[in-house]
């Protein structure tokens, strides 16, 4: 498998850490989306048309959106499962990956903050308060989702690693470029500790990327 990705993007990030948790190997092809100029070339944009990343090549096809990709990975390479067996269970994992997915990184995402930035002029100071709203509202309601629900364990379900702490450690690492005050989020911020112990995570960290830049 191939992995087009770029270290400091969110999307990117957890894929890279789902694919370590099951174990499988891949080559990455980093794609500059600082530059842009491989998300605008004509080839890589025959690959994803978005223009955006992750990708993922198999033998099967071409693959893109970090969603669609984890899930297929789920599906593809059962074991070890980052979902649990019972739907209901399934449903509440999900359901804290949406937060992430769907109402925090695209409202933070890098082609929104640009437009902020440089089309309506807002002040990199107001780019970064907007970035932490967003993240305040998903992180809050992920913090009490997990705070007394029985089903978190040393994770966020359970005392295995999950889908959810995937989605839940790119969204802090975001919180942390933004610096947002973690302390209203104590029971995130256990389970981020915990990720960060794991070589899968470890792995897959920004900072261990071969394209990364400080």
């Amino acid at each position: 498998m191939k992995l087009y990705s770029f270290f400091a993007s969110g999307t990117s990030y957890r894929t890279r850490i789902a694919l370590n948790l099951k174990g499988l190997d891949y080559e990455l092809v980093p794609v500059n989306l600082r530059g842009d100029e491989g998300l605008k070339s004509a080839d890589y944009r025959a690959l994803n048309p978005m223009g955006a990343v992750p990708t993922l090549v198999t033998d099967k096809g071409v693959l893109t959106q970090s969603t669609a990709i984890i899930e297929w990975l789920e599906e593809t390479y059962p074991e070890p499962a980052l979902l649990p067996k019972n739907a209901e269970d399934r449903a509440w994992v999900r359901a804290l990956c949406s937060i992430v997915a769907c109402d925090i990184h695209p409202v933070n995402n890098r082609r929104i903050l640009q437009y902020l930035q440089n089309d309506l002029g807002c002040s990199p100071e107001q780019v970064d308060e907007w970035a932490r709203r967003w993240l305040k509202d998903g992180l809050g309601a992920m913090e009490q989702m997990l705070a007394s629900d029985p089903r978190r364990g040393v994770y966020c379900y359970g005392n295995s690693p999950g889908l959810a702490d995937v989605y839940l450690v790119t969204q802090l690492a975001g919180a942390k470029r933004f610096k947002l005050d973690m302390s209203p989020y104590p029971t995130l911020q256990a389970i981020g500790d915990a990720c960060a112990k794991l070589e899968a995570f470890q792995k897959a960290a920004p900072a261990k990327q071969p394209d990364f830049v400080a």
